[in-house]
């Protein structure tokens, strides 16, 4: 994404350069970024429940080593269960962890950031009171 479309993106959508960012670098944009998303999904209404499916795959995938390919496949998962919640906040989640996944690509290397960004969406997504 450019800088002139980045700028004229509504303030509460997040651009793929940021969830790139925050894979690559970790730390003070991974934590800023999980914290806003994490917040903007529970306002959206999303459950835990509708989420459990996709963590406990990721997790799979963490305990029995990197897959570039179930990566990717996580992608269309997550439009299933997106496209069956209720309110937007499935979509958001979906969108930004897919980012998250191209961002990672074939790079074993890099997916542990990724999983740190979905847990710290999840732990921001509690903290402001997701159920």
């Amino acid at each position: 994404m450019n800088q002139q479309t980045r700028q004229h993106a509504p303030p509460d959508q997040v651009s793929a350069d940021q969830v790139q960012r925050a894979i690559h670098e970790g730390g003070r944009a991974l934590v800023e970024l999980a914290e806003r998303v994490g917040r903007q999904v529970k306002n959206e209404g999303l459950t835990t429940n509708q989420i459990r499916n996709i963590y406990g795959l990721v997790k799979k995938m963490e305990m029995k080593g990197f897959s570039a390919h179930e990566l990717m496949m996580l992608k269309p998962k997550m439009a299933y269960a997106a496209a069956r919640a209720s309110g937007r906040g499935a979509q958001i989640l979906s969108k930004v962890l897919s980012h998250a996944i191209d961002a990672v690509g074939s790079d074993a290397s890099k997916f542990p950031r990724f999983v740190d960004l979905f847990e710290a969406i999840l732990a921001y997504h509690k903290a402001a009171g997701g159920k």
